[in-house]
């Protein structure tokens, strides 16, 4: 069920609508939540103000990063190592005290990956103003610094790399960027949904909370954990809500009010 996002309430009076006092299990995505979309990946650094609300609400409630970006960046971004991380789009699960979070589809996928990889690498290379992100399980090509004339060629780029590896990849869109990965059904929603089972924080007494502001998102806001019983939210500039249907609950306007969001939990 999905709708739009300028219709939907704040989180806050979603939880207060629902009143039961269950202990917030957290999921978060990291760029356009922790950290401002930013021109360069690399630049997107989480502040000290937001990296002091996440460690204080990881003290009292479980708080758990989930990335399209490759699990290493991530960590190294945030500045934290102490909570569990969930990078290329869930695919590369790391718990801080067990290490490596196995799942269905954790290997398997590698030789093709390195192999895509170089393609896009060498292809994007006549494309100026693209940038080419290596991950564990995907490779994303980055165009938003690509003039809107070239658009068309990026997006040829894409096609050609899908149709050289027949019904073996596919592509997500996101903000000025495509991830193409491995054709494997797991993606944030999957993910979130098996780490509520291995940190054992299924049951009444836990409500799954799910933050972020991407397409890949709905997966996760539509995983049966979040949309049945949990919270799901979109972050979302208010003057993209209107044109965006979603499958979140809530809506949050930017970085600055998911802090404030998270800092009311953690009290």
């Amino acid at each position: 069920m999905s709708a739009r996002a300028s219709q939907l309430p704040g989180p806050a009076e979603a939880l207060a609508d629902r009143g039961d006092g269950r202990t917030p299990a957290v999921f978060l995505d990291y760029d356009g939540v922790l950290s401002p979309i930013v021109d360069n990946p690399s630049d997107a650094v989480m502040t000290d103000e937001m990296r002091r609300i996440v460690s204080e609400l990881a003290r009292r409630a479980s708080v758990c990063v989930v990335s399209g970006r490759d699990r290493a960046v991530v960590m190294e971004l945030m500045g934290l190592d102490d909570l569990v991380v969930a990078g290329s789009h869930g695919f590369d699960i790391h718990h801080p005290t067990t290490g490596r979070i196995t799942h269905d589809a954790s290997t398997g996928f590698e030789g093709l990956v390195e192999e895509v990889t170089r393609e896009v690498t060498e292809r994007a290379e006549g494309i100026g103003g693209t940038l080419v992100e290596p991950k564990h399980a995907s490779v994303a090509l980055h165009y938003r610094g690509v003039d809107p004339s070239e658009h068309d060629r990026v997006q040829r780029l894409v096609d050609d790399v899908l149709a050289a590896h027949p019904d073996q990849l596919r592509v997500t869109p996101g903000k000025f960027v495509h991830e193409i990965q491995p054709k494997i059904d797991w993606n944030k929603g999957r993910a979130v949904e098996h780490l509520l089972d291995v940190l054992e924080l299924r049951g009444e007494k836990y409500l799954p909370v799910y933050l972020g502001d991407d397409v890949t998102d709905e997966d996760a806001f539509t995983a049966p954990s979040i949309a049945d019983g949990g919270l799901g939210v979109l972050v979302i500039d208010p003057a993209d809500a209107e044109g965006r249907e979603t499958a979140a609950a809530a809506v949050l306007p930017d970085v600055d009010a998911v802090g404030a969001f998270l800092d009311g939990l953690a009290r």
